[in-house]
């Protein structure tokens, strides 16, 4: 029996929410096989759309760029978790609280539930929870080279100044945001988790097909 894959990106679709600061996605059929003899497309957008992976030229002018990030930390064991969430910073403690030893240098994805809330929504929710600043640290300390979050940020909205981002991406971990079907993940299963994003050169970021893949059963 095959392997079961998860397929933990979300769909691109024109008017889609993204966090303020991007373009609008554009995405218009431009060639169709009964018109043309092919399919085609045009897309335009941010590179920060959808599912996608931050790199540190996010946040710093001469950090590492998206076709930069070893392939090795995109590629790995991981697990998803699910924290206590009771404001719009997920703590530590709440962390702390379901934390594993098997847990560490690991990718690790966090699943808050924000994206069944806005399936196929046009609208930008603000209330999504993110890291506190101590939730970010934490993982610094546990040697993650690669967190996801099911949420259009991995600091919450209302953190303008995204010191969880910064921790993250200085400290030599890239962020994947936007994930969805997190839900569909067990916990303390090791799955095998790719991320890869378009590979832009010099990008400080980019969209990306994110799958989880189910261990052999014995």
């Amino acid at each position: 029996m095959e392997n079961k894959i998860h397929d933990l990106s979300v769909s691109l679709y024109n008017n889609m929410p993204l966090f303020p600061g991007n373009i609008p996605l554009s995405i218009k059929k431009i060639a169709s096989p009964d018109n043309q003899g092919y399919g085609m497309e045009s897309y335009n957008s941010s590179t920060h759309c959808g599912t996608h992976v931050d790199s540190q030229a996010h946040f710093l002018e001469k950090g590492e760029t998206v076709d930069d990030i070893p392939l090795k930390n995109l590629i790995g064991s991981g697990y998803v978790i699910r924290p206590e969430i009771t404001t719009v910073e997920i703590s530590v403690s709440a962390i702390r609280k379901i934390w594993k030893k098997n847990y560490d240098k690991k990718i690790i994805l966090i699943n808050t539930g924000w994206s069944e809330k806005r399936t196929f929504s046009k609208e930008f929710q603000e209330e999504f929870p993110g890291l506190s600043t101590e939730a970010a640290k934490f993982f610094i300390e546990k040697g993650i080279r690669l967190l996801g979050i099911d949420t259009l940020g991995i600091d919450p909205f209302v953190k303008s100044d995204f010191p969880a981002h910064k921790l993250l991406l200085t400290n030599g971990c890239s962020v994947i945001e936007d994930l969805t079907n997190l839900g569909s993940l067990s916990l303390d299963v090791e799955y095998k988790i790719i991320a890869l994003p378009i590979k832009i050169l010099h990008g400080s970021g980019s969209m990306a097909r994110v799958v989880a893949i189910e261990p052999d059963s014995k």
